[in-house]
């Protein structure tokens, strides 16, 4: 049955391309579609968490929904010690935000100053690379403010200039002081850059009467995939008081909107492989109504009913297994490249910079496991488009087989 099957699909060499080539086609671009879904996906949520959000925060519970003075994290520094020994982390900084009153000589605006450590800020967020005028802060520095560029714009400051922050210490107290312009950040965002403004963690905590009290740890991990698992150390080794939170909580609404695009996304796919599957289908039915009388000829030959069924599965196997296996390769291969050389579309980013996109590359995610069971979907509607041909076909006796026109 095996070398009559292929012997079949060279006689009929039309019928068979054309069979592949959907069948490929479909896979391919299957594939390539998954592959530049999730790799836009993973671009948008990987700018958002290295922007400022970070994988994981460590925080005093309650702080999230209500972030007042009440409910700090105390200790920092017994909870970065604890940090230290789980594995997974690649990085931790602290953070102290406060909302404070900035004002120039023109205007003034309320703000989000948040203190921190600059060196270990580096290795969590793109605070530094976003960079557009003056220096980024250091280890030493007192007054000085590294500020957003709109924030800088509606107070119309450059650097070097000064600006007067007043605002509480968190034992409530009147906390004031002049600052320094020293440098200008843009991340893309609007409403990040036009609110926030940052200061070394070690001065601004003389000055709100914070030492070894943070806002929240923020974390990054070597892999956002194993994110729960660490999730899950950190809350063993911490107090039950203290709340550990993925970026899956932190950035609820962008999972949920990415989980949207990708139910629309596979909508989208699954009518095309309808269409896909109808094709198939009716080729497969043309093939073998063209071939009745062959068929009967061979079921009259002494070949049992199940015998040309199993002639019809080679077929389909045979084609199906060969275009799916070309498209897999042709697909990973085009997902793989494009993951390393991503397309560069000018202008993407400051059309949707307020979803998170901050960079015109638009990359592929290559996932072996998404890619094969992407492809074992178009195999299974190969076989599935075979039942209705098969079951015309053997509503025929090879009698009426033989004599069909």
């Amino acid at each position: 049955m095996y070398s009559l099957a292929w012997k079949n699909i060279f006689y009929y060499k039309g019928r068979s391309l054309t069979t592949f080539l959907l069948s490929m086609l479909g896979t391919l671009l299957f594939v390539v579609y998954v592959a530049f879904m999730d790799g836009s996906h993973e671009s948008m949520l990987r700018n958002s968490l290295t922007i400022y959000t970070g994988a994981i925060q460590v925080m005093q519970e309650g702080n999230r929904e209500n972030p007042t003075y009440d409910t700090l994290l105390e200790n920092e520094s017994q909870v970065r010690s604890e940090l230290e020994k789980i594995k997974g982390i690649k990085a931790y900084a602290p953070r102290l935000e406060t909302f404070a009153l900035l004002s120039s000589r023109e205007d003034s605006v309320g703000a989000m100053v948040t203190g921190i450590d600059p060196p270990a800020e580096v290795k969590i967020s793109k605070l530094k690379e976003a960079l557009v005028e003056g220096r980024y802060l250091n280890d030493e520095d007192t007054r000085a403010l590294y500020v957003g560029a709109e924030l800088a714009k509606r107070l119309d400051l450059k650097v070097g200039d000064e600006v007067a922050l007043v605002g509480s210490a968190i034992d409530y107290s009147f906390a004031a002081d002049t600052f320094k312009i020293v440098g200008v950040f843009k991340t893309g965002l609007f409403e990040f850059d036009a609110s926030s403004a940052f200061v070394n963690k070690s001065y601004f905590d003389t000055l709100m009467l914070s030492r070894n009290i943070a806002s929240y740890i923020v974390i990054a991990v070597n892999d956002l995939g194993k994110v729960d698992h660490v999730v899950d150390e950190i809350k063993q080794k911490l107090a039950p008081d203290i709340e550990v939170d993925s970026w899956k909580i932190l950035m609820a609404s962008m999972v949920q909107a990415m989980e949207v695009d990708s139910l629309f996304g596979y909508i989208s796919m699954g009518l095309f492989f309808v269409v896909i599957f109808f094709v198939i289908m009716i080729f497969g039915f043309i093939n073998i109504s063209g071939r009745i009388r062959e068929l009967g000829l061979l079921r009259a030959l002494g070949l049992r009913a199940s015998d040309i069924v199993q002639l019809m599965l080679y077929e389909t196997a045979i084609l199906a297994l060969s275009s799916v296996a070309v498209g897999i390769v042709t697909g990973g291969c085009l997902a793989y490249y494009y993951e390393i050389n991503p397309i560069i579309i000018e202008g993407i980013a400051e059309t949707y910079k307020q979803y998170g996109i901050v960079t015109d590359a638009v990359p592929t995610r290559f996932d072996l496991f998404t890619i094969v069971w992407n492809s074992a979907v178009v195999l299974v509607l190969n076989f599935l488009a075979l039942f209705y041909p098969v079951y015309y076909l053997r509503q025929f006796t090879p009698t009426e087989a033989m004599r069909h026109v």
